[in-house]
């Protein structure tokens, strides 16, 4: 079992896993850039990017989203291994705290919002922790805020929370408005197991990933600038996450009507001609498998007319 005791060390851990997953995001970017830096020599006749630099393109935004979900899993993986997390001291509270304050009061199990708190100081991709009692009801929301305002106290009906109650293991969950903030967000949830036996589930310790950083980083890529080319992020279920273009990030969208989102969520990667908001596009796939589900990303690019 893990031995992680001291406060001191849990925030070391952080700082190094947050590190690496900046050290990680830095490397996809400068890929791209040589990547983008050369498509004036890569033009096809019809005067788009090549198929070739498209892949590539789409094979290291895969491979970068992959990074952002594996980080965020593996720190929820390993403090959910911590004797403060597994422990549930204040349950009982719930019977009178569960309808007022949506969970336990801002004053109950210091030491496991201590370690939410830390997680969130260090890992910017996460925007709420939250522990979930295994009949779905909240224990807490970190920061307090959220659980205050949460309009729900219980979340058995969340895929996350039924994916990992059927699979005992990590579940990413899709994209769905959060119950506490009304922003979009999916959850990485984790089994939490007794420190008794090591087997009973006892909870489930989850993270909220923050759509904004993604569509941040993913917009300062500059890729619209490449012959109309806009890249997403799209979850299992075909919602958008991120866009690389900005006016269009806020606006809820779905491409799960599209071939080839179909076929990336099927596991393939290629392109195809699909008809995007009544254009027709060259779309470029690539699956992300990540925890028991498959998201994609789709580079999308405007067929021009025919030279005359």
């Amino acid at each position: 079992m893990l031995s992680i005791k001291r406060k001191r060390d849990v925030r070391i851990f952080l700082v190094l896993i947050s590190g690496l997953a900046t050290a990680l995001i830095i490397t996809s970017a400068c890929f791209i850039n040589a990547a983008t830096n050369n498509t004036s020599n890569s033009e096809n006749r019809n005067g788009t990017i090549s198929g070739t630099t498209n892949n590539l393109i789409t094979n290291i935004l895969a491979k970068n989203l992959e990074n952002h979900l594996q980080k965020a899993g593996a720190i929820l993986e390993i403090t959910s291994k911590l004797p403060q997390v597994r422990n549930i001291p204040f349950a009982h509270l719930l019977n009178q705290t569960l309808r007022t304050e949506h969970g336990i009061p801002q004053y109950a199990d210091t030491q496991k919002r201590q370690i939410a708190q830390n997680i969130l100081s260090n890992y910017k991709d996460l925007q709420i922790i939250i522990f979930i009692m295994p009949n779905g009801d909240i224990y807490f929301d970190e920061p307090y805020s959220r659980q205050q305002i949460s309009t729900t106290t219980n979340l058995d009906f969340r895929d996350y929370f039924q994916g990992v109650v059927k699979t005992k293991s990590i579940y990413l969950g899709n994209p769905s408005t959060s119950a506490s903030s009304g922003q979009r967000q999916s959850v990485i949830a984790v089994p939490v197991f007794s420190l008794k036996d090591n087997s009973t589930l006892v909870g489930v310790w989850g993270g909220g990933m923050d759509f904004g950083v993604l569509n941040k980083e993913l917009q300062a890529f500059n890729l619209t600038s490449l012959d109309g080319i806009r890249v997403v992020y799209v979850g299992h279920n075909g919602q958008k996450i991120a866009d690389s273009d900005i006016s269009s990030a806020s606006r809820l969208e779905s491409f799960a009507n599209l071939n080839s989102f179909k076929n990336a969520i099927n596991g393939k990667a290629g392109s195809t001609i699909d008809t995007v908001n009544n254009t027709k596009m060259v779309v470029t796939y690539q699956p992300v498998k990540v925890f028991h589900n498959t998201w994609s990303v789709l580079l999308m690019q405007p067929i021009p007319p025919p030279r005359q």
